[in-house]
């Protein structure tokens, strides 16, 4: 049974107001934040975009040590593990969101790592151990940032190498066995060459025990990396900024369910099982059950301070692997019929490279009232993935439980060019104009492993002989548009109109070939106002945004029957157009000396429009009790389709989340204090499923995280206790043929810290 606790917020605004109209005497402050939300460095206020930033010093107050912290305190943005896949984040912002991790599929939020942009989401659960901030951009931002940012963009910005000998290292330990080391140092060789050398350790031994094997390290956690950066001071105008990361993350995200305060899995898959020796093809058939991913990045940032502004060239190259063997449906109900193979299981073994690079000028002129950005972006990425999908239930119809056994290659090759200029008329009213053009090319190719047990045996010939293309083209303009009215420097209104795309692209999962049909671009147009503001000498920010994004060929994976096997088969398509309305508030003050108080809230109304035929006919036949679409058994509850006929509500769209935090200074001796730290996040009804099953429907849910630190600043040293989802909380996060998929128990930890 699912339980969930609403928590109500009715005492928070008197509670602020009560704080911030008391009479103070002190001058703290909020701390200001740098933001690089428009590929230039700005104050976060003012900013005519919708972004959330957490400095290093804020994320470590807040309790922030990955990305899915963020997610709980950004309005309008939800975050979780993929089903399966613990080394890989789904996002949703604003309503979009996209749950495939397979190559053929993009996320409608973009990652970026600094400037540069990380295209699949297999990896994007970063630990974050040597940042300078963090920056939640909400909205698309296809002018700047470009394509597969319909939805927003997640910027983790990492510390330069600093000036002075110095770091820092933390240890410590907490719930399920866990041990954290991660440490960072900065070794300056000379005034005009610093270095920097960062790691991280992380193991545990999870928190899911099998019922069929006995094994109760299933979704244990062994995550680790490191990186070594430098900064060329080369002259006084050329500065060469580069890194290389080695990242290797060992994380599954089993399904699971509660039992007295524990977790526990129905599957018969060991870690150290070789299940499928004699029944896959390739190295994936030697692959015991777990997630593995190991990535090694390499940047590089030539800047080149000109008389035309500043230039930069912008490297980059990644190359990232992953092997996984997964159950997706070992439930208890079924741990009687528990396989030593799984029941629904995929084995996956995906190399991905990809290189960017990118040439940008920005600067101002016209005596600094009109600020430039510029450049031209390139992108290539390959993709081979070797895959099978194997269904035990395909036994009782006579089948093999091969469903297949097969080779996607892909890739995209893209190029652009964006500009945008903010022009000031008067010291209060400033207009901004900017495009970007976007040029790219997709292919896509499938090669039979030639398995004699896969049920779909097939490759390009049988894809061209469905006229399924093999090559996809795009070129389309995202422009923008903003004015911004400042009527001092603590107060800024603006409005914006926004255009983004994210790419099209296969359905690498269909069974048979006839499913593995193309989907098209995603657009949006984005129409977006609000109102930056500070008051009371910096002790208190409100920051409003209202929105309304226009989304056309949305695209939603869905689950299906399919129609020669009868088995679930997933199928991304432009079934509808999707309409979002929005408004966020951000809420930040100081009302007492030591205290910081936030409040984040995020409004949210999803609405599909402009139904696919398909999926009207399929409404039609669902109402009726017809079973003549070609596929077995009902057409209720499948795709988006709801079990009487409806249209299920869009997934991850909670109609609220409200986030409020607290954490406070408290001095006890000389350079001595004690600062408790408190948020918590109450989310609205919201659908986990897309074909909006009952059981996927969930009512509002509240999670909290906790923390306490003893520490002196001028000796550098901390002792933090912490926990998250603190009252172990049961709540959902996806949904997967027919099972819902938990989210975190409740964790606690300790760490030391020292600095140098």
């Amino acid at each position: 049974m699912e339980h969930t606790r609403k928590l109500k917020f009715s005492f928070l605004p008197g509670l602020v107001f009560s704080m911030v109209f008391s009479p103070v005497a002190w001058s703290q402050g909020i701390e200001k934040v740098v933001v690089t939300a428009q590929r230039r460095a700005e104050s976060l206020q003012d900013v005519p975009v919708a972004v959330s930033a957490f400095s290093d010093e804020q994320a470590a107050k807040i309790g922030i040590t990955e990305m899915l912290d963020i997610a709980r305190i950004v309005p309008n943005f939800i975050g979780h593990n993929n089903a399966g896949l613990g080394t890989a984040n789904t996002y949703s912002l604003r309503g979009l969101n996209n749950t495939e991790s397979i190559a053929t599929f993009d996320s409608p939020v973009g990652t970026y790592v600094d400037d540069f942009f990380i295209q699949r989401q297999n990896a994007n659960n970063y630990s974050l151990f040597d940042i300078d901030r963090v920056e939640v951009v909400r909205g698309p931002q296809g002018t700047l940032f470009g394509r597969n940012t319909t939805g927003g963009a997640v910027r983790v910005i990492l510390k330069d190498p600093g000036e002075e000998f110095g770091g820092f290292v933390e240890a410590g330990g907490g719930s399920y066995d866990r041990v954290n080391i991660r440490g960072s140092v900065d070794v300056p060789v000379s005034d005009t060459f610093l270095t920097k050398l960062s790691g991280y350790y992380m193991d545990d031994s999870g928190f899911v025990e099998s019922k069929v094997t006995g094994e109760d390290n299933i979704n244990a956690e062994k995550n680790r990396g490191v990186r070594g950066a430098f900064q060329w001071k080369v002259t006084n105008n050329i500065t060469w900024d580069a890194s290389i990361t080695y990242i290797k993350n060992d994380h599954a995200n089993l399904l699971n369910e509660e039992i007295d305060n524990d977790r526990f899995s129905g599957t018969g898959l060991t870690r150290d099982g070789m299940p499928f020796a004699n029944i896959l093809v390739g190295d994936k058939k030697d692959f015991g059950l777990g997630d593995e991913v190991e990535s090694v990045h390499f940047t590089s940032d030539i800047e080149w301070e000109t008389e035309l502004g500043t230039v930069n060239i912008l490297t980059s190259y990644l190359e990232l692997d992953q092997n996984f063997l997964l159950d997706f449906f070992g439930t208890l109900g079924l741990a009687a019929l528990a396989q030593p193979t799984g029941l629904f299981t995929i084995a996956n073994e995906g190399e991905h490279n990809q290189i960017s690079q990118e040439f940008k000028i920005s600067g101002s002129t016209a005596n600094d009232r009109l600020d430039y950005v510029a450049g031209f972006f390139y992108f290539n990425e390959d993709n081979k993935t070797d895959f099978a999908f194997y269904n035990f239930f395909a036994l009782f119809s006579g089948r093999s439980p091969v469903e297949y056994d097969r080779i996607i290659d892909n890739g995209v090759d893209s190029w652009a060019i964006y500009a945008q200029a903010d022009w000031q008329f008067t010291e209060q009213l400033t207009f901004t104009a900017g495009f970007r053009y976007t040029d790219e090319e997709k292919d896509f190719g499938v090669t039979d492993n030639g398995n004699p047990r896969s049920q779909s045996s097939f490759g390009n010939a049988e894809l061209m002989a469905l006229n399924i293309p093999l090559e996809q083209s795009t070129s389309v303009v995202t422009p923008r548009f903003a004015i911004e009215y400042r009527h001092n420097d603590d107060f800024m209104i603006y409005g914006s109109a926004t255009r983004g795309f994210k790419s099209g692209g296969w359905n690498a999962r269909g069974l048979g070939a006839g499913t593995l049909i193309p989907f098209s671009p995603e657009k949006i147009w984005n129409y977006e106002g609000g109102i930056r503001s500070e008051w009371f000498d910096n002790k208190f920010r409100v920051n409003l945004t209202g929105f309304y994004s226009d989304i056309s060929d949305f695209q939603l994976p869905s689950a299906y029957t399919d129609p020669v096997t009868g088995s679930i088969t997933f199928i991304t398509q432009n079934f509808a157009d999707l309409k979002v309305y929005g408004f966020e508030a951000e809420i930040l003050t100081n009302p007492v000396e030591n205290l910081t108080v936030f409040a984040n809230i995020g409004i949210l109304e999803t609405e599909y429009k402009n139904l696919d035929p398909a999926i009207v006919l399929q409404q039609f036949q669902c109402q009726n009790g017809i079973t003549t679409t070609g596929r077995p058994g009902s057409p209720c509850a499948q795709g988006i389709v709801n079990s009487t006929g409806g249209i299920a509500p869009p997934v991850r769209s909670p109609e609220h989340q409200i986030a409020v935090g607290a954490w406070y200074e408290f001095p006890i001796m000389a350079n001595l204090k004690v600062v408790p730290s408190i948020n918590v996040t109450n989310y609205g009804d919201h659908n986990i499923s897309t074909s909006g099953q009952d059981s996927a429907l969930l009512s509002g849910y509240t999670l909290m995280n906790s923390s306490i630190s003893l520490m002196d600043e001028t000796a550098g040293w901390s002792v933090t206790l912490s926990c998250k989802n603190c009252t172990d909380q049961e709540y959902y996060v996806s949904y997967l043929a027919g099972t819902r998929y938990l989210g975190d128990p409740m964790t606690w930890a300790v760490n030391v810290n020292k600095r140098f």
